[in-house]
């Protein structure tokens, strides 16, 4: 069966693509790989950072902001994925996982325990790509209690 998106036909993605898509944009981004990183996205996908004070409505708006950073000294040190879960819904999927990220900022180096939901879509050249991205910090509450039950 296939799914009609704006017009165009477009085939169910299945668990395996969406896991190979998502393992793709996540292992960029360890690498701080700028051009990998953005050819994950469409062009006209949005991103919601807690850390940012609107959304971004466009890649080009993410990869000005990528770039400033990266001008600063910015870069992903470590970026482990877990608590993956993909939901299929025809030619769109939701990818949403547990992410800790170390990143170094001039030669001090950060952990960031987040929580992260990205939305797939099947284009009509067949290609997969991120149209939606949304970054929330995991709570503090939840970060302590793993912690101590590792103890």
């Amino acid at each position: 069966m296939t799914h009609t998106t704006q017009g165009i036909e477009t085939a169910p993605l299945t668990y395996d693509e969406v896991s190979a898509a998502a393992t793709a944009l996540v292992e960029a981004f360890s690498r701080t790989d700028t051009d990998a990183y953005f050819a994950s996205f469409d062009p006209d996908a949005t991103f919601v950072f807690y850390p940012e004070d609107s959304r971004l409505e466009n890649r080009a708006q993410y990869q000005e902001l990528w770039a400033s950073w990266v001008d600063s000294g910015w870069r992903v040190v470590a970026c482990a994925s877990t608590d993956q879960r993909i939901q299929l819904i025809g030619s769109t999927a939701i990818f949403s996982h547990s992410v800790e990220t170390t990143i170094n900022v001039a030669g001090d180096a950060e952990t960031l325990n987040e929580r992260e939901t990205i939305v797939f879509s099947r284009g009509a050249d067949g290609q997969i790509l991120a149209i939606h991205e949304h970054l929330s910090p995991v709570p503090a509450a939840s970060t302590s209690a793993s912690t101590s039950e590792e103890s």
